[in-house]
């Protein structure tokens, strides 16, 4: 966690996160707006009790942090973005003093975005990658005046953002359901060399096949056999560099594939060379 302080009030920090969870002892103290913006990784957050959302690549998250103490939960296992700290009664006096044609209330921000205390998620704005995008590679040279500049931008955009239900509208999924999906990707984790249908996990696990397949994307990004795709192949590369005394065959049928051929055709999908290639790579 890196943090610059722009003004009085208002602080921009970069997070990089490489962990599976981690206790935060936060307790709110100031009147805040935290606007976090997630490029890669994801971030598990109770809303409220029992209840869970989850924020992903290219989403953007406004809250007041009132519900941001406990454990967080990282289901990929590392997280990427920045946050915006914004005090909103130190903001509001250094933003008129500062730049005292800045027509925008933070603190009406706050409750155009935070009412009940709930986090407001938007999610495929091509405006919001375009202003962060460009605060991930600041040369140091201009890097203060620069993040104040998007700071402003990110500001004018949310001021002027109409509201709607729908963008704000993520997900929400209850104790039980969060359980018994991370259950699922246990089972499949574990056992890779086994094959489950869809509708006999909803079965085991019961758990309705709509619930379990949107519930799953949420937590972990992706749909069910997609992801399972990608972290069988990169349990393959492990192996192929790591277990020299392995052939491909054997690391195919360790990660389920019954076909060499058809091991190979997925690792190249996601690796972009074929498993002998990848294995020379590290010879």
């Amino acid at each position: 966690m890196t943090n610059y302080e722009l003004f009085d009030g208002v602080s921009l920090m970069y997070n990089d996160f490489h962990m599976h969870s981690c206790q935060s002892d936060l307790e709110v103290q100031s009147n805040l707006l935290c606007i976090d913006h997630c490029r890669e990784g994801r971030i598990e957050h109770e809303i409220k009790d029992g209840v869970y959302a989850y924020t992903g690549a290219g989403d953007l998250k406004i809250d007041n942090r009132k519900h941001h103490k406990g454990n967080i939960l990282l289901p990929l296992n590392h997280y990427h973005g920045i946050t915006i700290y914004i005090d909103v009664d130190k903001a509001r006096v250094s933003l008129k003093k500062e730049f005292p044609s800045f027509e925008i209330d933070v603190n009406q921000l706050q409750n155009k975005f935070c009412m009940n205390d709930e986090p407001y998620i938007i999610s495929g704005v091509e405006s919001i990658q375009h202003i962060f995008h460009e605060l991930y590679a600041v040369p140091d040279k201009i890097r203060h005046p620069y993040m104040v500049l998007k700071v402003f931008e990110l500001l004018l955009f949310l001021d002027a953002l109409e509201k709607s239900n729908d963008q704000g509208e993520h997900p929400y999924f209850y104790k039980t359901q969060v359980e018994k999906v991370k259950a699922i990707h246990k089972l499949m984790t574990e056992n890779m060399e086994e094959h489950y249908t869809l509708e006999e996990l909803s079965k085991r696990f019961n758990i309705s096949l709509t619930v379990m397949k949107t519930c799953f994307k949420n937590i972990y990004g992706d749909s069910i056999f997609s992801y399972m795709k990608t972290y069988k192949m990169n349990q393959a590369a492990v192996l192929l560099k790591m277990k020299k005394e392995l052939s491909v065959s054997d690391i195919a049928g360790i990660v389920g594939y019954d076909s060499p051929g058809k091991f190979s055709t997925a690792f190249k999908s996601v690796m972009g060379m074929t498993p002998l290639v990848y294995r020379n790579n590290f010879v």
